[in-house]
């Protein structure tokens, strides 16, 4: 794919996916509220928009990473947004919004004669830099072939599906997975600290044992048993995504209680540590009633 790519909303996934695209020889013109992320772009040959409507007057293609559903469906349908761009013909959203965000976009857009496409990534701030994100991708198959080349800068793709969504619902299901990872890794990692044993020790064995996941992978070694809470994904966004999950089952008439334990663990988590916490925190939710503490300060 050829030619000058938007990229609006350079966040902590945004910022260095969009930089891939850069280190790909892409041109980008780029939007953000704020003036200091897009700083770095403009060094290295970025244009700056004034708008989301102003990168989609520049950019046939426009590609969106933004934090809730509310706030993609106003920089992609709202005044001064995406779809009032002059040359925009397709918006490939990276966000999480859920499946009927996702549906009801792509039909409003579609009446504008823009193509939407369904784009969620997997893998964390981590994944994003390294370029190997999950990207699932759900929308016309034609444009998805087209899209493809560009896509593969950031992560490994999988096509999903033409429905409208189902990208969206592969993800809410990946990260309903990821969530009750780590609310059960924190529980029996606390309940084995209670029970004398050394949180290191309990990850070691874990992460050669039936019970390895990313939480034990990736999360404590990183930030969790030196205490630094600093993975870089909010609990607010975590819940998010599991609420989100959650009302998609319950619309299909599912009635899941694991999945409804999840949903209530990461409430609580955000009640007590705010949603603009690191997810990491969850681990002193959970040891605090135990009487104990996991890990120590590096």
């Amino acid at each position: 794919m050829a030619g000058t790519i938007g990229f609006i909303g350079l966040g902590n996934m945004g910022t260095p996916m969009a930089s891939r695209l850069v280190d790909a020889g892409y041109g980008l013109v780029v939007h953000d509220t704020r003036d200091n992320v897009i700083g770095p772009f403009l060094e290295r040959g970025a244009a700056r928009a004034g708008s989301a409507e102003d990168v989609a007057s520049r950019a046939e293609t426009v590609l969106v990473s933004l934090p809730t559903p509310d706030i993609v469906d106003k920089v992609v349908l709202g005044e001064g947004g995406v779809s009032g761009g002059s040359k925009v013909k397709t918006v490939v959203d990276l966000s999480t919004t859920g499946p009927r965000v996702a549906a009801a976009i792509s039909e409003k857009l579609k009446a504008k004669g823009i193509t939407f496409v369904d784009c969620p990534v997997s893998g964390g701030v981590g994944g994003a830099v390294a370029g190997t994100l999950a990207v699932m991708v759900s929308g016309p198959r034609p444009t998805y072939e087209q899209l493809e080349p560009m896509l593969k800068n950031i992560g490994k793709v999988f096509f999903i599906g033409e429905a409208p969504g189902s990208a969206q619902m592969m993800k809410l299901c990946n990260n309903l997975m990821s969530a009750a990872a780590m609310a059960i890794s924190t529980e029996a990692i606390v309940a084995g600290t209670k029970a004398g044993i050394d949180p290191q020790v309990m990850v070691d064995v874990i992460n050669v044992s039936s019970g390895q996941n990313t939480a034990t992978t990736q999360k404590y070694p990183k930030s969790m048993l030196n205490r630094r809470f600093d993975y870089g994904f909010a609990t607010g966004l975590m819940f998010k995504d599991v609420r989100l999950c959650l009302e998609e089952m319950e619309g299909m008439g599912l009635d899941l209680a694991t999945a409804k334990a999840v949903r209530s663990v990461w409430q609580k988590v955000q009640d007590e540590k705010g949603a603009e916490s690191d997810f990491t925190r969850i681990l002193e939710v959970i040891e605090t009633p135990a009487g104990v503490t996991v890990g120590k300060q590096s």
